[in-house]
């Protein structure tokens, strides 16, 4: 087994609420940087760790993680709607493997995925079916939260079960860093909004569009200044990028989830599908980070971050990208 990783932070406004040409473009190359890196690595098999916004997961039943045997996407904002390429039988053996490691794993058969797991696949490898995909939904939104040591746990137990497979395999994180995007509460909601985050009742294309519409214009806002959202967070996101660059992945261990949302706010919880990623390329072995980019995006409401890593024994066979902070 071979394995790489990548962590890509998302965004639903990008192509939407643009900031300045000069910041698309640096973004632009880091995105270039890692998809030479995919290209080159070439994997036959993607874990892919990301959250979800209320499209596929709601407080009926909201686990901290759940892996994935089938897949479809609503294409939300956009994004590609339909069913993703899952690998199923590799999904099975790594679910029986992480269950094996003592981690209580959740699986769904019919999972529905939103923008979260969509575009990282649409951006690395140009479309939702192009790679055999094992996605694994790392909640990062609905409170309460659990301890991110879980979240370590997890994507250590899914690495060594990745390492019995003979395949070439990316872990692929998906989200964060700092960002405090307009995601609907249960805790004080109206009954509608209540049922809806509960009952996961699907909106009307109508609704659907409306709801669009105000993240749209919450990041119009936010990079205007007038809002009351918290800030994007340089530092911590950079403090986050150090410790994965590192490898002190222990540390995440103390990180809590009142600290993670007081510095970068109430979606920096997305962190955790870095965490999930970088833990499984750990358990297979010390790992480099061969580029990293950053970024504070405020019309996208995120800071944004691209890393790539390699196991630190491989000799150079995957592009050197420049590190950007």
């Amino acid at each position: 087994m071979t394995a790489a990783a990548v962590g890509l932070s998302h965004s639903p406004l990008i192509g939407k609420n643009d900031p300045a040409p000069e910041v698309v473009a640096a973004v632009d190359s880091a995105v270039d940087t890692a998809r030479a890196f995919v290209r080159a690595f070439d994997p036959d098999l993607v874990v892919l760790y990301a959250p979800d916004h209320y499209n596929g997961f709601f407080y009926k039943e909201m686990p901290p993680f759940c892996l994935a045997t089938e897949a479809t996407a609503v294409g939300d904002f956009g994004s590609s709607a339909g069913p993703l390429s899952v690998d199923t039988e590799a999904a099975r053996a790594l679910a029986r493997g992480v269950l094996d490691r003592g981690i209580d794993l959740s699986v769904s058969a019919r999972m529905t995925v939103d923008h979260g797991f969509v575009q990282p696949l649409e951006v690395l490898f140009g479309g939702i079916d192009q790679v055999p995909v094992v996605p694994v939904f790392v909640n990062g939104v609905a409170t309460p939260l659990g301890p991110v040591s879980r979240i370590r746990a997890l994507g250590t137990a899914l690495g060594e079960a990745a390492a019995e497979l003979d395949r070439r395999v990316l872990f692929l994180g998906s989200g964060g860093l700092s960002h405090d995007p307009p995601v609907p509460v249960l805790d004080g909601a109206p009954p509608r909004v209540a049922d809806a985050l509960i009952e996961g009742l699907p909106p009307t294309p109508e609704q659907r569009a409306r709801g669009e519409q105000r993240v749209i214009q919450a990041g119009r806002d936010y990079a205007a200044g007038s809002t009351t959202m918290i800030p994007l967070n340089p530092a911590w996101d950079n403090h986050v990028l150090d410790t994965f660059e590192q490898g002190r992945l222990a540390d995440v261990d103390g990180w809590s989830v009142e600290w993670m949302g007081a510095e970068g706010g109430g979606s920096a919880h997305e962190v955790r599908t870095w965490v999930a990623a970088f833990a499984s390329l750990a358990a297979t072995g010390p790992y480099r980070m061969t580029s990293r980019f950053y970024a504070p995006v405020p019309e996208w409401v995120a800071g944004f971050a691209v890393a790539t890593a390699e196991p630190s024994t491989a000799e150079q066979p995957f592009p050197e990208g420049e590190s950007g902070r």
